[in-house]
């Protein structure tokens, strides 16, 4: 039966829904796609990063204090580790695990020097915040970064995207598969695991976009989708079980999809002697982006711009890569051999990729929760 309303708002609540809160603070120390609309042009270098009045400016402030960066997503340890050794500047870290809706709570009811000076948001997030609560700055390398993930007046500027991936156990499934329709082979009986519960998870949720993307559906029309899905449970290859990392890996769970930045991480560091494999399917690539912004009321404003400067440059975006999150200048960077090889040889083909709009990721999950159990009829948990 249908859950309408309430459906829509049990997905809206999961997306900003509140984590555990974390503090730490680090010290000085030694430490695909193919979205181009048009603005880039990637025949010329970008400008240099900061100069150094912006140095010297932030190193005035001492500090930088950032929210919502997970040390072990993105490769985050480490590119705050390199920004704090680079510029001689301590970085305090709030609630690595902090929601969008938690970051820009706190930097509209936290003063002084405690205050977040930059957060990482969903574009979804960045785009309804207050007006106001966002700085509007735009990088050195502004002019690489497509227009489709930048606002025209740099209030939040794209950061990094996945792409819906196959993460597969190999060591339980040999065959990998390559396209949404190998999925509802035999072979995949009861093994196809969803990473979320499409009602009111977004991991779900983008699954089964990206199957209505691949069979006929389109960024404005999400029902093929959970047709798909339907036709998956009738062939008794979807299991109503949650696809956690160490379901994966102990074979419960061993086909799921996930954003490229936690599949191909996950493969990297499986555990009991799993083998993981990630391909992207070649039709239905969608992907969504975060973006960083800067606190209109940071403590520390030149810092928090030297922090964006970094973070788009061509360093900082390939530190991202390493991560495994495509960052949004990679078109750029690849045109100019600015990635290094032996970084491209871990990465699946991802391109060409599709961008969904805010407005058409809102329809696409409402659509989803509202109609899932009618359509598909099938309890994830």
């Amino acid at each position: 039966m249908a859950r309408g309303v309430a459906a829509a708002a049990a997905m809206a609540a999961l997306l900003v829904a509140c984590v555990p809160a974390q503090t730490s603070s680090t010290s000085p120390s030694a430490p695909s796609s193919s979205f181009d609309d048009g603005s880039n042009n990637p025949s010329e270098p970008p400008l240099p990063g900061a100069d150094d009045d912006l140095v010297k400016a932030a190193q005035g402030e001492g500090s930088l204090t950032v929210i919502g960066l997970a040390r072990d997503r993105c490769n985050y340890a480490m590119i705050i580790d390199t920004f704090s050794h680079k510029y001689e500047l301590t970085v305090s870290e709030l609630k690595p695990s902090a929601s969008p809706a938690d970051q820009l709570e706190a930097i509209a009811g936290v003063d002084g020097a405690a205050a977040p000076d930059v957060v990482d948001l969903s574009i979804a997030a960045a785009e309804t915040a207050t007006a106001g609560l966002l700085e509007p700055f735009k990088v050195s390398t502004w002019g690489s970064i497509p227009d489709a993930v930048k606002a025209p007046d740099g209030a939040w500027t794209g950061n990094y995207y996945g792409v819906l991936s196959f993460e597969i156990n190999t060591t339980v499934v040999p065959a990998v598969p390559q396209a949404w329709a190998d999925l509802l082979g035999a072979r995949y009986k009861g093994k196809v695991a969803l990473a979320g519960d499409p009602r009111t998870s977004g991991a779900g949720a983008y699954a089964v976009y990206s199957a209505a993307l691949a069979n006929g559906g389109s960024l404005d029309d999400a029902r093929k989708g959970l047709d798909f899905f339907k036709a998956l449970e009738t062939a008794g290859n979807l299991e109503p079980q949650v696809a956690t990392s160490a379901a994966i890996d102990d074979g419960q769970t061993p086909v799921t999809m996930r954003w490229t930045y936690e599949s191909l991480a996950h493969r990297d560091a499986p555990a009991g002697g799993a083998q993981i494999e990630v391909a992207v399917p070649a039709v239905g690539r969608l992907a969504v982006a975060n973006a960083q912004a800067i606190s209109a009321h940071a403590p520390h404003p030149n810092a928090a711009r030297l922090w964006l400067e970094f973070l788009y440059s061509d360093q900082g975006q390939n530190l991202l890569l390493d991560g495994y999150c495509h960052p949004v200048r990679f078109d750029d960077l690849s045109a100019r051999d600015a990635i290094p090889v032996e970084t491209l040889a871990k990465l699946p083909d991802t391109s060409p990729v599709v961008f969904p709009t805010v407005a058409q990721q809102a329809k696409a999950t409402d659509l989803i929760a509202a109609n899932w159990d009618r359509v598909v009829g099938v309890n994830i948990r």
